[in-house]
C-alpha cells in the first residue's frame, strides 16, 4: 500500500508542472518578448523530444535499465529541471546577475536563458521516463508482492487524487501572479514527490530485465510495412496536437474569460481538453474505426479553430486593436472549448486505437495457429517478462507517442515553409510578430487539409497492406 501511494505522487507532482507549463506560452511572449512562433516553436521542440525520448528510454527499460533505475533517474531529472526553470525566474538571480527584478525582456540575461533551457530538457527527461514506467513500475508491486486487491483498491482513490491535484493546480495556480511562485511551488511539491518515492524504496521490490536477443526482436517487429499508415496517422496528429498548448494558448489570450462574477482561469481550458475529450472519445468510438474517427475529429478540430480565429480577428478589426496586442479582446474565451475538446478527443481516440492496429498487423495464419493448445503448448516467455500481447500494445502506444513527438518538431518546419510561401510576392506573412497580425486561421486551414489528405492517404496504404498481407 506505502509503496503504491509514494509511486503515484510522481504523477500528482507531475499535473502541477503540467498546469505550470500550460501558460509557457505567455510567459516567454510577455517576459521574454518573443513573437508568438518563436515561442511556440520553442514549447513544441520541448514536448517533441519529451514524446521522442519515450521509445528509446522504452529500449532501456526492456533490455537492461528496468523501471525501478529508471524513475529514479527520471524523477531526480524532473526535480533538478523544474528548480532550475524557477531559478531562470528574474527576481531569482537578480543580485548575482546584476540584472533588474522585474518580469521584462531587459531582465533576460544569458544566464536565465541557460537554466531555463536546461531545466526544460531536464523536464523533458523526466516526462518521458516517467510515462515509460510509472505505471509498469506500479503493476510490479501488485505482481510481485501478491497485492493486487491492495493496489486496485488503491486505484480509485489514486485516480481521485490525480484529479484533485489537477483539479486544484488549474484552480488555483493562475491566481498566482509572480511567475516565480507559479514555477515555486511545482519545484515544491516535485522535491517533495522525489523524496518520498526514493525513502520509499524500503517497501518496493524490483523486477531487473535479463537482456536477451527475443526482447529485442520483439522491439524490432514494431518496424514493419504494415505499420507505415500508423505512423504517418500519429506524425500528422502530432502536428495538430502541437497547436494545442501554444497556437490555442495564444487564441486565448486577453480574450473574455468571465463566467457570471468569477474570472475562469485560462488553465480550465486545459481540463476541458482532457475530460471532454474522454468523454468524446468515448462517444465516437462505438463500433470501432477509431482511427479513421480520430482523423476526421483533427479535420474538425482544425477547421474549428479557423473559424474561431476569424471570429477573432474579425473583432480585433473592429474594436481597432490591431497594433494593441496586450488590451482585452471583447470576445468570450469559450467558442474556444470546441477546439481544445475536439482536440483532446483526437488524442485520446487515437490512443485508444493502437488495438487496432495490433490487431490489423496480425500475420495471416497458417493453421498451425487455430490448433487447440493445451498446457504443454504454451509459448515460452521469457523470466519476468509480461503477457506478449500486452507488451506489444505497450511498444506501439510507446512508439507511437515518439511518432507524434516528431509531428511536434515537423510543425515548427511547417510553420517557416507556410510562412516562406505565404510571403511570396508583395503578400505580407502570415506569421507577423503578434497575433492580431498575423492570419492563423489560414494555417488551420492549411492543417485541415493536410489531415484530410492524410485521412485518405490512410485509407489507401492500410488497404494496399492488407491486400499484401494475404
Amino acid at each position: 500500500m506505502k509503496s503504491a501511494v509514494r509511486i503515484s505522487a510522481l504523477l500528482w507532482a507531475d499535473i502541477l508542472v503540467l498546469y505550470a507549463l500550460f501558460e509557457m506560452q505567455d510567459y516567454l511572449t510577455e517576459v521574454w518578448g518573443l513573437s508568438f512562433t518563436h515561442a511556440a516553436g520553442i514549447l513544441n521542440i520541448w514536448n517533441g523530444i519529451s514524446l521522442v525520448l519515450q521509445p528509446l528510454f522504452l529500449f532501456a527499460v526492456s533490455t537492461f535499465l528496468g523501471n525501478f533505475y529508471m524513475l529514479v533517474i527520471s524523477s531526480s531529472s524532473y526535480t533538478l529541471g523544474i528548480w532550475l526553470l524557477f531559478m531562470s525566474a528574474p527576481p531569482v538571480l537578480a543580485n548575482a546577475t546584476g540584472t533588474c527584478k522585474e518580469y521584462e525582456q531587459e531582465c533576460i540575461s544569458n544566464t536565465h536563458k541557460s537554466l531555463l533551457y536546461t531545466g526544460m530538457a531536464l523536464i523533458a527527461v523526466g516526462v518521458a521516463g516517467n510515462n515509460v514506467s510509472v505505471l509498469s513500475f506500479l503493476r510490479e508491486q501488485r505482481e510481485n508482492k501478491s497485492r493486487g486487491a491492495v493496489i486496485g483498491y488503491l486505484k480509485i482513490p489514486g485516480m481521485a487524487m490525480v484529479a484533485i491535484v489537477g483539479l486544484a493546480g488549474a484552480i488555483a495556480l493562475p491566481y498566482i501572479k509572480p511567475w516565480t511562485y507559479r514555477f515555486g511551488i511545482p519545484a515544491v511539491c516535485t522535491t517533495i514527490a522525489g523524496i518520498a518515492f526514493l525513502t520509499g524504496l524500503r517497501f518496493c521490490t524490483f523486477d531487473f530485465p535479463d537482456p536477451n536477443r527475443k526482447r529485442i526482436e520483439n522491439l524490432g517487429r514494431m518496424f514493419t510495412l504494415r505499420m507505415l499508415p500508423m505512423w504517418l496517422t500519429f506524425l500528422v496528429c502530432g502536428i495538430i496536437s502541437s497547436t494545442g498548448n501554444t497556437y490555442f494558448v495564444e487564441q486565448a489570450k486577453n480574450l473574455d474569460r468571465h463566467l457570471g462574477s468569477w474570472e475562469v482561469p485560462t488553465q480550465i481550458l486545459l481540463l476541458a481538453q482532457t475530460y471532454l475529450g474522454i468523454l468524446l472519445a468515448y462517444l465516437a468510438n462505438f463500433r470501432g474505426h477509431g482511427v479513421v474517427k480520430a482523423k476526421i475529429l483533427g479535420v474538425v478540430c482544425c477547421i474549428a479553430a479557423a473559424g474561431v480565429e476569424r471570429r477573432r480577428l474579425g473583432v480585433v478589426r473592429s474594436e481597432g486593436l490591431l497594433d494593441k496586442p496586450e488590451d482585452d479582446v471583447p470576445m468570450s474565451v469559450y467558442w474556444l472549448l470546441f477546439q481544445f475538446a475536439l482536440l483532446g478527443g483526437m488524442d485520446k481516440l487515437l490512443e485508444e486505437s493502437v488495438a487496432e492496429f495490433d490487431e490489423e498487423d496480425k500475420p495471416s495464419t497458417d493453421g498451425d495457429e487455430d490448433k487447440p493448445r493445451t498446457d504443454g503448448d504454451k509459448p515460452p516467455t521469457d523470466d519476468n517478462e509480461a503477457d506478449p500481447k500486452e507488451l506489444k500494445k505497450r511498444c506501439i502506444q510507446i512508439f507511437s507517442k515518439g511518432v507524434s513527438g516528431l509531428g511536434f518538431m515537423c510543425g515548427v518546419l511547417l510553420v517557416y515553409v507556410v510562412g516562406k510561401i505565404s510571403a511570396r510576392g508583395d503578400h505580407p506573412n502570415w506569421f507577423q510578430f503578434s497575433l492580431n497580425r498575423s492570419h492563423l486561421d489560414r494555417y488551420y486551414w492549411v492543417l485541415a487539409v493536410l489531415s484530410g489528405g492524410s485521412l485518405v492517404l490512410y485509407v489507401v496504404v492500410r488497404k494496399c497492406c492488407s491486400c499484401l498481407g494475404r
